[in-house]
């Protein structure tokens, strides 16, 4: 059975009415301002865009993929139906035992329909939107994957690194400094060799899900990849690098990055809210193939002030890692985790405990800070009591004004792993760490039984309420 593709996701989320089309809207301001509006609402409907003016009128954009539950269940092979903490749940199992299938090489597939090298490479042939009104240029890769082989053995990664069309044969990526693609590049680069890369750009959302996922260093996305969707990938090699690539991808290209060739890049509005980072000089992907699908769909994962679609569904799978590794450090009773999307899903964490120990709140702070799916970019970390609901941002707002004290509950950690996208980091160009908060924001150990009582009603009143009143009661309650 061949592996599901982007074509087999828009399908199922036709099926449940979850997908708008729109005719017509060009690429300079009218799909990104389209896209924009749609993501300040979690819970819209992805958006497909046709008839682009300009190109080929088969040739599509979609945006807004990942910002409802539904539609990330799906994306999971979970029901629509799943709720956010179904999410998170399967989430925390899978980062348990982490399922693989090694992926398959195949003789052809979807990709080959179009294959173009030498002086027919033309990557502006697709329609790639400038997706904010100040970027300083079109992204064609938001939502892809960047894939590289390790020169050292036959590790190969892909990761979600952004993407700038430069001219038909000439692209850019930016990896932040700590990130594998980043690594390896510079392995290359060291031996004054040229790195091979290969760019997909559009394939089924759970290579993009992985793709941002911190995958530990060594590990091949590609037989994560096959472990989520239960089946191995299917791969053909490119013809210059030998890089892997999905088989029913929608668009992918291939060259080389050369010792010290870059090009300006940027800004692009990013997934902290800003133009952190400005332009500046990247490494240029001088490309040798190009080759796309009959009527090729581009996606885009748009990075904008949060919640956005290219932290939304990251919110639940870093709440279930971080809980799970926290359990893995040995910490006792998590009781709940989240990344709240204020944060892009990475700058605050709450998590909930059952206090069995003095220090048990500030141990749990500081590893939840610090662990693999925690660190990077976090700011924030509150803990708080197993009575507080980590997802009811006015329940742990409540707990720091009347559980903390600053002289005994914070931790001000330095030299953090961030990025110059965080507006705050120590320096853009030179020092892309930060530092960050550990807040106990738990009842204090020593005075957990004499600690004001919380005036509210206990579970087995709301229940005998509810089960006599119902009928006048809110909605949700």
């Amino acid at each position: 059975m061949a592996n599901k593709d982007l074509r087999t996701w828009i399908d199922e989320v036709q099926a449940i009415g979850e997908m708008q089309h729109v005719k017509g809207a060009e690429p300079a301001e009218e799909i990104g301002g389209i896209v924009d509006l749609y993501q300040r609402k979690m819970g819209n409907s992805a958006v497909m865009f046709s008839e682009v003016p300009g190109f080929a009128p088969n040739n599509r954009v979609l945006a807004n993929i990942l910002t409802s539950v539904p539609r990330i269940a799906l994306t999971l092979g979970l029901p629509p139906t799943s709720s956010e903490m179904d999410l998170i749940s399967w989430w925390r199992g899978y980062m348990k035992n982490a399922p693989t299938h090694t992926p398959i090489a195949v003789n052809g597939g979807p990709l080959l329909e179009n294959v173009m090298e030498g002086d027919k490479v033309d990557i502006t042939k697709i329609p790639t939107p400038k997706w904010h009104e100040h970027d300083g240029g079109h992204f064609i890769g938001t939502a892809c994957i960047v894939v590289m082989k390790d020169p050292d053995s036959d590790w190969i990664n892909f990761g979600t690194y952004r993407v700038q069309q430069h001219d038909p044969k000439t692209a850019s990526v930016m990896i932040s400094p700590g990130k594998h693609g980043r690594i390896i590049m510079r392995k290359y680069h060291e031996r004054g060799l040229p790195c091979p890369v290969a760019v997909v750009v559009g394939a089924h959302p759970a290579f993009l899900m992985i793709g941002g996922l911190e995958i530990p260093y060594g590990k091949n996305e590609y037989d994560a990849v096959g472990g989520l969707m239960g089946q191995p990938i299917e791969i053909i090699n490119m013809p210059k690098t030998g890089l892997p690539v999905p088989a029913q991808a929608e668009i992918a290209f291939e060259g080389y990055i050369h010792p010290n060739d870059t090009v300006i890049e940027g800004p692009l509005g990013e997934w902290t809210g800003y133009y952190a980072g400005g332009q500046r000089e990247e490494p240029a992907i001088r490309i040798e193939t190009f080759m796309h699908r009959n009527d090729p769909v581009l996606m885009g994962a748009i990075p904008a002030v949060p919640p956005n679609d290219n932290t939304y569904y990251l919110g639940h799978y870093r709440a279930g890692a971080v809980w799970s590794q926290l359990e893995a450090a040995g910490i006792p009773e998590i009781k709940g985790v989240c990344a709240h999307e204020a944060g892009g899903s990475r700058m605050w964490l709450t998590v909930s405990i059952k206090q069995l120990y003095g220090g048990h709140a500030k141990q749990a702070g500081l590893v939840a800070s610090q662990c693999l799916a925690g660190a990077y970019t976090n700011r924030w970390v509150v803990v708080v009591d197993d009575d507080i609901d980590p997802h009811n941002m006015n329940d742990v707002v409540w707990a720091m004004c009347t559980r903390f004290d600053p002289r005994e509950d914070m931790e001000m950690l330095r030299g953090g792993w961030s990025s110059h996208l965080d507006p705050m980091c120590y320096d853009g160009d030179t020092d892309r760490r930060n530092a960050r908060l550990v807040i106990d924001a738990c009842r204090p150990w020593v005075r957990r039984d004499s600690f004001p009582m919380v005036a509210r009603s206990s579970r087995e009143l709301d229940e005998r309420v509810k089960a006599k009143w119902a009928h006048i009661l809110p909605k949700g309650v």
